[in-house]
């Protein structure tokens, strides 16, 4: 089974926003929902804008494991979001096809994949990136895999590690370090 990998390095993720920000402001926010919440795509996709709208929180039933979820909206989302959210309609799809149509997944995939490629990513990437590298990032800052498996609704904390290619990573620099 091909996986994606999460983006590691913190310059290519900027790099990718960049190419979003110069594209278009729901693409970017996609992009940065995704990488600050963790979010599946399918519960990306499945918000309205007054789930978001004037909000401090984000509350959703999770599309795949029906579990709520509950989290703050962080300070760089929250101003992208009342921009975003402006004069929009409480009722509507939070993200709109150029149709204006509920955007799908299979459009967030080639936004995504597009914007990886422009940053120079050449590992399999794709919607699922942006959960993975919520979750690498967030483990790199607090080293705390039992709340990132909570957060992310996983089974245990060796799930969690290889999921995010943590174990891959301690692995290969295992072998850097070995030399007899």
């Amino acid at each position: 089974m091909n996986t994606v990998e999460p983006i590691r390095d913190k310059k290519i993720l900027a790099a990718v926003e960049n190419f979003l920000n110069n594209k278009n402001e729901r693409d970017l926010l996609i992009f940065t929902l995704g990488t600050n919440c963790g979010l599946r795509i399918s519960d990306i996709l499945a918000l309205n804008v007054k789930d978001v709208k004037n909000k401090s929180y984000i509350e959703i039933i999770e599309k795949k494991t029906g579990k709520r979820k509950r989290f703050p909206i962080n300070l760089k989302l929250k101003p992208m979001i009342a921009s975003f959210t402006e004069d929009r309609d409480d009722d509507e799809p939070l993200f709109l096809s150029y149709l204006y149509n509920r955007m799908e997944r299979t459009q967030c995939y080639r936004i995504i994949n597009r914007a990886c490629r422009a940053a120079g990513i050449e590992h399999k990437v794709g919607t699922h990136t942006l959960r993975k590298t919520f979750g690498y990032h967030h483990y790199q800052k607090f080293k705390d895999v039992v709340m990132l498996q909570k957060i992310l609704n996983h089974s245990s904390p060796q799930i969690t590690l290889r999921y995010i290619g943590i174990d891959q990573d301690c692995i290969d620099e295992s072998y850097k370090n070995f030399i007899l």
